[in-house]
């Protein structure tokens, strides 16, 4: 799978929550897209990952 435009080693056939514990982020805090397509908060335990999926991975940032 892709994140971000960079291969990575994590195993197919999670779910995107279950990739955002693996990554550490609170998903309060990000959008996620999976093959340009832009996923609810609520199918994130239902949209499983395949090998071929490219994820994007926006957080974000406030400032002042």
């Amino acid at each position: 799978m892709i994140i971000n435009g960079e291969k990575t080693d994590l195993p197919t056939g999670i779910s995107i929550t279950e990739l955002l514990r693996q990554l550490n982020l609170d998903r309060d805090k990000i959008v996620i897209e999976v093959n340009c397509e832009l996923i609810s908060k609520d199918q994130y335990a239902s949209v499983l990952l395949k090998q071929d999926d490219q994820v994007e991975i926006i957080s974000f940032v406030g400032g002042g």
